[in-house]
């Protein structure tokens, strides 16, 4: 069995699954048939399982020109989560309308909405609970590049779609939202050499866009969080990442900023342990 067979066939034979009660779901979620919503598609890798308890979800936003079959494959850097027992779904960004930009997301309210974001991420949600077992109670959001902006504003606009949110190299763009619907649990993930996200943004288009500054925007997330101070409360230095943590928050959330040697990294080396970590840390803290 060539390489190429065996991705696909491993992508296939892990979206097939059985739903609560006990009745096999459509079957969807691999490279040559994604799962249909109303508002798109999406792609779902998933381990098979026999002991009943409900999957968690991670709902991951490719970044710009990607595709959500990022997710699939022995070789995908998310398989750390489907051996965790994770329904990992690689979202669906449509077509923009420069062709040289390929896929992506409608993220920026200033900008042309292709699609309302939120709703498709709930409609996903609500797809991958019915067909994959999933719980809806523990859905870590995350994304990469613009797929992490997107998160960031989807997060914003309703705190409550994940139970928390890790996202990658994206934050807000200018100009910043001034204030967010509610707390959230947030690890945000960022190179310090990122040239392309810079930890300050940068201008784009000559100037007719600019991405937003990921400490500026953090600020917000420690009002939101009702955070005691502009001082982090823990520090973490590793081989791998040097962490920031906000833990005396009257919100009972937690904000951390988790930083990597790296440039612009979609899936930092040890990225889904330290948060796969970090999320089952939230989720017991409740």
């Amino acid at each position: 069995m060539t390489g190429r067979i065996k991705g696909r066939f491993f992508a296939g034979f892990l979206s097939i699954v059985c739903v609560a009660t006990g009745v096999m779901a459509e079957t969807c979620g691999g490279e040559a048939a994604p799962c249909k919503v109303r508002s798109g598609m999406y792609y779902a890798t998933v381990a098979p399982k026999s002991d009943g308890v409900k999957r968690p979800v991670l709902l991951f936003f490719h970044g710009a020109g990607g595709l959500g079959t990022s997710v699939l494959g022995e070789k995908s850097d998310f398989k750390p989560f489907v051996d965790a027992g994770y329904v990992v779904i690689g979202a669906q960004g449509l077509m923009r309308d420069s062709q040289a930009f390929g896929t992506g997301w409608s993220f920026r309210p200033e900008s042309p909405q292709l699609r309302d974001e939120l709703a498709y991420a709930h409609e996903v949600l609500d797809d991958v609970v019915m067909r994959f077992d999933a719980d809806r109670s523990r859905v870590l959001v995350s994304g990469f590049s613009i797929g992490g902006s997107l998160v960031w504003y989807l997060a914003c606009k309703d705190p409550g779609l994940g139970a928390a949110y890790a996202p990658i190299a994206g934050g807000f763009w200018r100009p910043h939202p001034v204030t967010c619907k509610g707390p959230i649990d947030l690890l945000h993930t960022h190179g310090w050499r990122d040239r392309t996200v810079p930890l300050e943004g940068r201008p784009l288009r000559g100037g007719a866009i600019r991405q937003g500054d990921i400490p500026e925007g953090l600020q917000l997330w420690r009002a939101m969080d009702k955070c005691a101070g502009e001082r982090p409360d823990v520090f973490s230095t590793s081989a791998e990442y040097w962490i920031r943590t906000w833990n005396t928050c009257e919100t009972g959330r937690q904000m951390a900023l988790a930083l990597h040697p790296g440039d612009h990294d979609m899936v930092p080396t040890g990225w889904p342990t330290l948060a796969m970590a970090w999320f089952a840390d939230r989720l017991k803290a409740r």
